[in-house]
C-alpha cells in the first residue's frame, strides 16, 4: 500500500520576507549619528547661558533637542539625548553651565534635563507622522504641523520642570508656573528654528527619517 503524502502544513522555521513586520538593527550610519547628535546637544549647552528664575538658565539645549527628534525620528534620538544626558549624570560637565554629575538631579533644573530624552522622542514620533503622510503635501502645512509637534516637546519639558522646581527649588505651584513662564516665549521661537533647520535636512536627505530600528520589512 504506497504511503500517503503528509498534507500537515510544516512550521516555518523563520519568518518569510514579508510575513511579518521587522525590526532593523541599528548600522554604523545609525550609531554615528546618534553620537553626532548626542555631541550636538552637549556643545549647545556649552554656549553661554543666561541665568533666570530660580538659578535655571536660559541654554541652546533645548533648540538642539528639538532638532535631534526633528531629525532623527523618536527612537535614535531618545537614544542620542539620553546618551547626553548618562554622560553629563556621569560626571562630564557637559550640563548647562558646565556642570555634571548625580549632583544636578538635585538641583532646580533636575526636571527639564530628566525630560529631554523622553520630550525628543516624543518630538521624533510626531515627525515621523507628519513627514511620512505630507511628503506631498502643501510646504506651510507639514511646516506648522511640525511646530506643533515640537510646541508637544516643548510643554512635556515644562511639565516636568515645573515639577522639578516644586520638588527640588521648594517652590509652591503657582510660583513654580510663574518661573517656568519666563522660558515659554524663548522656547516657542526656539522650536520654530529648529523646524526650519529639520525642514532643510529632510530636503537634502529625504530617507533620514525612515532609517532606525522600528522600520517595516517591505512586502
Amino acid at each position: 500500500m504506497p504511503a500517503t503524502r503528509d498534507r500537515r502544513p510544516i512550521p516555518a522555521t523563520g519568518s518569510a520576507p514579508g510575513a511579518r513586520r521587522g525590526r532593523r538593527r541599528w548600522d554604523a550610519t545609525d550609531l554615528a549619528m546618534i553620537g553626532v547628535f548626542a555631541a550636538l546637544v552637549a556643545a549647545a549647552s556649552l554656549a553661554p547661558a543666561i541665568p533666570l528664575v530660580a538659578g535655571v538658565p536660559i541654554t541652546l539645549q533645548a533648540l538642539a533637542i528639538m532638532i535631534t527628534g526633528l531629525v532623527l525620528g523618536p527612537t535614535r534620538a531618545f537614544a542620542a539625548v539620553g546618551l547626553y544626558v548618562l554622560l553629563g549624570l556621569a560626571g562630564l560637565p557637559i550640563l548647562a553651565g558646565f556642570r555634571g554629575g548625580l549632583a544636578v538631579l538635585a538641583g532646580p533644573s533636575a526636571g527639564y534635563l530628566v525630560a529631554f530624552p523622553f520630550a525628543a522622542a516624543l518630538v521624533g514620533a510626531l515627525a515621523v507622522l507628519v513627514l511620512r503622510r505630507r511628503r506631498a503635501g502643501h510646504a506651510a502645512l507639514r511646516a506648522a504641523a511640525l511646530v506643533g509637534a515640537t510646541l508637544a516637546g516643548t510643554a512635556l519639558i515644562h511639565v516636568a520642570g515645573i515639577a522639578g522646581l516644586m520638588l527640588n527649588a521648594r517652590l509652591a505651584f503657582g510660583a513654580a508656573v510663574t518661573a517656568d513662564l519666563a522660558f515659554l516665549p524663548v522656547d516657542v521661537l526656539k522650536d520654530v528654528v529648529a523646524v526650519a533647520v529639520a525642514l532643510t535636512v529632510h530636503r537634502a536627505f529625504p530617507a533620514l527619517i525612515g532609517r532606525g530600528p522600528a522600520r517595516a520589512s517591505r512586502r
